[in-house]
């Protein structure tokens, strides 16, 4: 097959590039601006940005499957910088999608990539009311520093349990809304035109390559590039919220499940299926490490945040989806990796950058 990947030069974009290449025609979509940026030596490079139209139309007159990988990432960034967002995740899709309807092609597949925060908080569990969905929690909830979401039916304290794919959407960053946006419009039009899709929602992904020249890249990273540099890490809230932490070869071999005919036209939750705390993670990152170092727990807030989330894996698994790598496995690889780049820290920058706009409290 003929694969083009947007993205494909980014952290996950260029493993999915390697994996692909072994058996296929790789076009590899990237304006090359993630530095360092990794580009296969046996794919075709067309370096362009999402938004060109005119070399988006060249790229997919050549592919019989896409891969919408490019995006910009984080969270935190995005809730300043609103324009390039939306920008380049919602319009850069929509130049895709503008294509696919409107060019000749041969695209037989279109497979999107979406993240966990689409959803915003995660489902829970509540003994009265059974599975609900809390909204935002309220600042004076937080000002109070009782972090976890009560029942919005009965008030009652709740429990955090796996999300399903049929949760209710409600994006608590500018990241997340483009995500949405860009996984609504990608099945609203290839159901319309024909075009098989795919939905992939990633959660917290680590591995090598991941981008470490920005500070917003992921809380993984950010612990590691600070132990390194020998400064604890910095821990929201009172660490114990939770998140779902995946290694990109186990997004890789999600990706690849994706291109099978029983998963058109479906979303799918891409995540080890395993809740971490954050205060566990960077314990552990310390522990890999070696130094003596213990976390910094501040008892603040950020504006974006959202307290609990796990992934449901079942359904992706019907597809044959096994995750294979431990989160210990994945941070000691991150480690690894971000030790061969020789970053600085750059935690203080953001978090001066967010405590500018108001968005720690």
């Amino acid at each position: 097959m003929r694969i083009l990947v947007t993205g494909g030069a980014g952290f996950i974009g260029s493993h999915l590039v390697d994996a692909l290449s072994e058996k296929n025609d790789v076009i590899i979509f990237d304006d090359l601006s993630i530095r360092p940026s990794y580009v296969d030596d046996s794919a075709k490079l067309i370096q362009g940005d999402v938004r060109d139209r005119g070399k988006m139309v060249s790229a997919v007159k050549e592919a019989d499957v896409v891969y919408h990988q490019a995006a910009v990432v984080g969270a935190g960034q995005s809730m300043y910088e609103v324009r390039n967002y939306v920008d380049v995740n919602t319009l850069g899709t929509a130049n895709l999608l503008d294509v696919l309807v409107n060019e000749e092609h041969s695209v037989k597949k279109l497979i999107v990539a979406s993240s966990m925060t689409v959803y915003g908080e995660g489902a829970y569990l509540c003994e009265s009311c059974g599975e609900v969905y809390p909204p935002e929690r309220s600042p004076s909830q937080l000002k109070k520093k009782i972090w976890d979401p009560p029942c919005p039916n009965c008030g009652k304290a709740v429990k955090p349990v796996s999300t399903r794919e049929e949760t209710p959407l409600r994006p608590r960053s500018l990241y997340g809304l483009t995500k949405k946006n860009q996984e609504e419009m990608a099945m609203l039009i290839d159901e319309a035109y024909g075009i098989p899709t795919v939905v992939l929602r990633y959660n917290a992904v680590y591995g090598p390559r991941l981008r470490i020249s920005s500070p917003y890249t992921g809380v993984g990273t950010v612990f590691v590039s600070r132990v390194n540099n020998n400064k604890p890490p910095i821990v929201f809230e009172d660490g114990l919220q939770t998140r779902d932490f995946v290694h990109v070869k186990d997004v890789v071999q999600a990706n690849l499940l994706a291109l099978q005919s029983k998963a058109d036209y479906q979303v799918f939750n891409v995540g080890s299926g395993v809740a971490t705390t954050i205060l566990d993670l960077a314990n552990t990152v310390i522990k890999l490490s070696g130094r003596k170092i213990s976390p910094v727990v501040t008892g603040k807030y950020r504006a974006h945040d959202t307290r609990h989330f796990v992934a449901d894996i079942s359904k992706i698994k019907k597809l044959g989806y096994s995750p294979k790598v431990t989160i210990e496995e994945a941070m000691k690889e991150t480690m690894m990796w971000v030790n061969t780049q020789k970053a600085e820290d750059r935690f203080e920058q953001a978090y001066e950058e967010y405590e500018k706009k108001g968005l720690i409290y």
